[in-house]
């Protein structure tokens, strides 16, 4: 019970859950969050310390840059929370182009 209140406390805060939402379409270099999300790095990378503490992310080192992907394979209460919230279109947008932009 303790994980699942902890989880959900996580997941009460708009930037932490609109990153999980965006890595729920698939896996992402820190700068294209920092784009999507318009914010600091130092911003972004302390949710997404969070989030990965409680394993709801993972992260792949890549060079200079880490990439980061959702992990909720044991945590089936995330899982079926995550299934009813929207997909952040607008933030997804400001990945696509900056990917097109090659800005990583």
């Amino acid at each position: 019970m303790e994980e699942i209140i902890r989880d959900l406390k996580l997941l009460a805060d708009r930037t932490r859950l609109t990153l999980l939402t965006i890595l729920r379409e698939g896996e992402h270099c820190v700068c294209d969050l920092v784009d999507a999300l318009q914010t600091t790095q130092p911003n972004v990378s302390q949710h997404l310390r969070k989030l990965k503490e409680a394993g709801l992310v993972g992260e792949d080192k890549r060079g200079s840059w880490v990439y980061y992907d959702l992990t909720l394979e044991d945590k089936p209460h995330v899982q079926a929370l995550m299934e009813h919230v929207p997909v952040p279109v607008e933030q997804l947008e400001w990945i696509k182009k900056c990917s097109a932009n090659n800005c990583c």
